[in-house]
């Protein structure tokens, strides 16, 4: 979990001026493994360093600074070689982390059509069947970015020829699909990443911390709205062809209410509407959830995809406690279809419930933490795969990160079934 008051202890790379403004940014609490943060590392107020350390030039296997005394370390160094299966929005960008990153080797693309890519990426070959690209390259990573019910074939595919596994969330349609993958994962040995991008997000992580500090229960109340059209509306529909909003989205922001109240969750009521003549009749592209955690905190989410989609209130990330709220308040000219809007926060508003005896008012202003120079997309999908490195070279633990995708998607999954049935799903 996150803890308030991390470490002073630092790595050998915190003194490297080269890395200053690298560092600055982002706190130590980028990813759980088992026990809280990373396995093996102490809290860090300087945690790229850590994070990317195994990237940097001085780790490389073609690094200039590598001498002969220095072979083993090269063999455990060298580049990952990776298949990268699925080009969409997301493909595209882990593709081009890779291809950035000198710890990696891109060795194919998969993807059915021929996309527009990034004039870096042009240099590889796009393949059009995942299968026969893993059989003939032999990559070490096989990096699953395709639609969710690909996700469990390709992913224990992969896993079974003994290539570690990044794979975007949701982890699968279906929680025997989701442990299956887990399954295989732990009976290969192999490394398993799931693609929660806001586990590597310094200002989620500031309003996880902030919001722990306040203690529960909780009310969580968050939304992801998104006026869609043209291409992206194409890309919502295509994804609803088995997967609703609050399934797709709403695991990240379940995640983050797991993160903050550490109780287990109990309850789960959904409802959802179809609001377009362009989806099938069995699918909703507006969806609700409300979850009943054993502590007593409840949260609800709420997901909508389209053209019909309103802007007002579109970004709703708000968390109170009895004893205050935290929030994310975003630039009111922010648009819903902007990519890079779903992950920014602009400012962090904490709210303290104190009340000054002598007065009867609150005791305190709210303070306005300001998250200027917080990355944008890219670079937290650049972060991922240092991730992603980091866990493949320090053999990280990976059991709680597994176990926490399994949770969030059993929840969203609940919800989806409450939409369908009406009635509440018991966990």
């Amino acid at each position: 979990m996150v803890p308030a008051d991390p470490g002073t202890k630092r790595s050998d790379q915190d003194g490297d001026a080269r890395l200053a403004d690298l560092h600055r940014p982002v706190r130590h609490q980028l990813e759980r493994c088992a026990g809280g943060a990373d396995a093996g590392h102490p809290a860090d107020p300087h945690p790229l360093c850590l994070v990317f350390a195994s990237t940097h030039s001085r780790h490389y296997l073609r690094s200039s600074q590598v001498n002969p005394e220095q072979a083993d370390i090269n063999m455990v160094n060298k580049p990952v070689r990776v298949l990268v299966a699925g080009l969409g929005n997301m493909g595209r960008s882990h593709a081009l982390a890779y291809h950035r990153n000198p710890g990696f080797e891109i060795v194919g693309l998969v993807n059915r059509t021929a996309p527009t890519l990034d004039p870096a990426l042009h240099i590889y070959e796009i393949r059009p069947d995942f299968a026969k690209a893993l059989a003939e390259l032999k990559p070490d990573l096989c990096s699953i970015c395709t639609y969710t019910e690909s996700h469990a074939d390709y992913a224990v595919m992969a896993l079974e020829a003994g290539c570690d596994v990044f794979i975007e969330k949701p982890l699968a349609g279906t929680m025997e699909d989701a442990q299956r993958i887990v399954a295989a994962a732990k009976k290969a040995g192999r490394k398993l990443v799931i693609g929660y991008i806001l586990r590597h997000h310094p200002s989620w992580v500031r309003l996880i911390e902030e919001a722990r500090k306040l203690g529960g229960p909780y009310v969580f109340r968050m939304n992801l709205n998104q006026q869609s059209s043209g291409p992206t509306w194409e890309t919502h529909k295509s994804l609803m062809r088995t997967t609703s909003p609050i399934v797709d989205c709403g695991v990240h922001y379940v995640d983050v209410m797991c993160q903050i109240t550490d109780a287990k969750p109990v309850e789960v009521r959904g409802m959802g509407l179809r609001l377009s003549q362009e989806i099938k009749p069995d699918m909703y592209n507006y969806g609700h959830l409300q979850v009943i955690y054993d502590d007593g905190s409840v949260g609800w989410y709420e997901a909508g995809w389209g053209p019909m989609i309103s802007e007002t209130a579109f970004f709703v990330k708000d968390v109170m406690s009895p004893n205050g709220a935290v929030s994310i308040v975003v630039d009111p000219n922010t648009k819903s279809d902007d990519v890079d809007a779903h992950t920014k926060t602009s400012t962090i508003r904490v709210h303290r419930a104190d009340i000054d005896k002598a007065t009867g008012r609150l005791a305190y202003p709210d303070e306005i933490i300001n998250m200027t120079g917080e990355p944008g997309h890219q670079e937290l999908c650049e972060a991922e795969q240092a991730f992603m490195l980091k866990a493949i070279r320090e053999d990280l633990d990976l059991t709680r990160h597994m176990d926490d995708a399994l949770n969030s998607l059993r929840i969203c999954l609940a919800a989806d079934e409450s939409v369908r049935t009406g009635k509440p799903v018991y966990l």
